[in-house]
This record gives structure tokens, sequence and C-alpha cells, in this order.
């Protein structure tokens, strides 16, 4: 991968996007980690209309941003998009490192801060910063932790990761104590549980309709690191023990779960990764100005879902985005 690294944030910085049709890339250079040299991508899309409004969204584990789809349908509404590759993810995984690979969720902190900076020497001046499954996570905490910040005015989480979804007793006994080995071994892998049939039902070449990088979104990823279970473990004791924010908050996830050892077509109609149930619940753990909206027979991605479902979740979305931003 060819890296740009600039002082400046003109827009002679960007190059074209892999996904072409107006997508243009930023690469940036970050502090060196754990594991070496470290990049994030911001990828961007204008709006046709004249506008200061802006969207920064954040995909979730084992994802990147592909949704061309959903930037457009932002662009319509007169929202300039924008998204990150977070460091180790897609466009900005790097040889040297295990794709995924985080201990702490605080990471993350330096490229979307920089991303909203970005954006805001770009003229905008109203963000909503917006984030799936683990990028739900990230999003909710980010706002919490920056809760006086001028660069970002709402959050949008579509099906946020607030929970495992496991047994009580795997819930209660055994993460806690991953989470603890997390902390001495972060590097000792353990089976991820994901089931392959998620990503089977989104992709085209098996039972989906949509085309991406099997390099950069497997559809099955066999194990995740004590590491990385610590740094979820770690964010999700955040919110579960109670959080108030000072933006606008709006969470959407599917009316129901799915789960299965064969395929079957019902996992295009529910969440095949995390317990709606836990979503809902500890929704209700972050005070302030919060919408909880259920999306009937949505799959985990619920831009992703069958066609008259996902038009459900972008009407309900820009129906929350009217009410609160001008």
């Amino acid at each position: 991968m060819k890296t740009e690294k600039s002082t400046n944030t003109s827009h002679t910085d960007y190059f074209a996007d892999v996904l072409g049709d107006g997508f243009n890339r930023l690469t940036r250079v970050h502090a060196p980690d754990y594991e070496g040299a470290v990049i994030s991508t911001l990828i961007r899309r204008h709006s046709e209309m004249p506008s200061k409004k802006a969207m920064l969204y954040i995909h979730g584990f084992n994802d990147y941003f592909f949704q061309d789809e959903m930037a457009k349908k932002f662009n319509a509404e007169g929202y300039h998009f924008y998204a990150l590759d977070l460091r180790k993810y897609g466009r900005s995984h790097l040889s040297h490192q295990k794709l995924n690979n985080v201990r702490s969720l605080l990471e993350y902190d330096e490229e979307i801060t920089l991303a909203l900076q970005i954006m805001r020497s770009e003229n905008n001046n109203q963000t909503i910063l917006m984030g799936h499954s683990t990028g739900g996570l990230i999003v909710t905490n980010y706002a919490k932790n920056h809760e006086n910040s001028p660069l970002f005015n709402g959050v949008i989480c579509n099906s946020p990761f607030y929970e495992f979804n496991l047994s009580l007793l795997k819930r209660n006994i055994g993460i806690p104590v991953l989470s603890i080995l997390g902390k001495y071994f972060p590097n000792k892998p353990i089976a991820s549980g994901l089931s392959k049939f998620y990503g089977y039902s989104l992709h085209k070449d098996k039972f989906g309709e949509w085309n991406y990088s099997l390099i950069w979104k497997p559809n099955n990823i066999t194990h995740v690191n004590f590491g990385f279970i610590r740094a979820i473990h770690k964010a999700q004791k955040i919110i579960k023990k109670g959080i108030t924010l000072k933006v606008p908050l709006l969470v959407m996830h599917s009316s129901q779960s799915v789960y299965g050892n064969q395929w079957s077509e019902k996992f295009k109609e529910g969440d095949a990764v995390l317990n709606h149930h836990h979503i809902h619940k500890y929704t209700h753990h972050i005070k302030g100005d919060v919408t909880n909206i259920k999306i009937e027979n949505g799959m985990h991605d619920l831009f992703l879902s069958k066609k008259t479902v996902r038009d459900e979740a972008y009407q309900k979305t820009f129906e929350w985005m009217r009410l609160h931003f001008k």
C-alpha cells in the first residue's frame, strides 16, 4: 500500500479511492505501537448540495468501509460523508500487523480525533459520529470520553457491540477471566465464536448482494486475541455502569437474533452476530437524549439488510437527523 504523509489537510492530500465514483482517500501516519508502524485511512465523498454538515462512519470488527450506497444516501440528505478504516483494518492494514488487533479501544482516539479535525478544517461545522457493531461501542465511549468536544454534535449506533453474545455464565465469569489474562497475555489466541454464515449472508459470491474484499473482510475469522477480549470488555463495562452523553444518541438494532449450524435464509432476517436484547438493555444504561429504535428483520448491519429493511433503517435515521439537526 502506498502511504501519503503530509503536514497539512489540503485537498491535494487526497487520492482516488478504490471505490471510484467520487470517493477519495487520505492516509495518515500515527505513532508506532506494540506491532510497529501504524496508519489510518480517511475516505471522503462530498454531497452535491452546498453543505457544512458531515458524517464520520466507523466500521466494526472484521470490517472496513465499502458501503458506497450508504455514503450516497447521506450525500442525498445534504451531508458530506467521511469514513475511517481504523488502524489494522482494510486500507490501513500493514503487512507486519495482525488484522483487527487492538489492546484498548482508546488506541483509536488518535485517528478519530484527527479525522474530526480534518473534517472541521474542510468547513464542516456540524458532524455526526456513526458506528457499526464494535464501531458503535467505540463511538459511544469516544462521545463519553470527549463529552465537551466541539468536533461532533451527535452519535448514531447501528447494532452496537455493548455485550458479548454468550451464555450468562460465560459473560459473567469467562469473559472477565479472559480480560484479566489479556493484560498479561494479549497475543494469546482464542476461538472467535463468530459464525461464517453472517459473511455468507452478505457477500455476492455466497448468498448476499454485496461485493467487497474477502481479504479485508473474510467470511470466517476463526481466532481473536486475549488482548482484543480485554479491550472490548473494558469498554463495555463503562457503558454497563451507566454513562451520560451530552449529545443526542440514536441506537438502532434488529427485532431478532438468529442462530444455526448450517446455512438458512433466516440469516438474512435477523442479527447473526449479537443478541438484540443485550443492545436494547444496555442502551437504557445511557442517559441523555437517547432514541432506541428496533428494525424488523434487520441484519447485524442494518444498512446491509434486504432493501425494504434497510430502506426503513435509512428512513428512521433521517427522521431522527432532521429532528435533531437543522
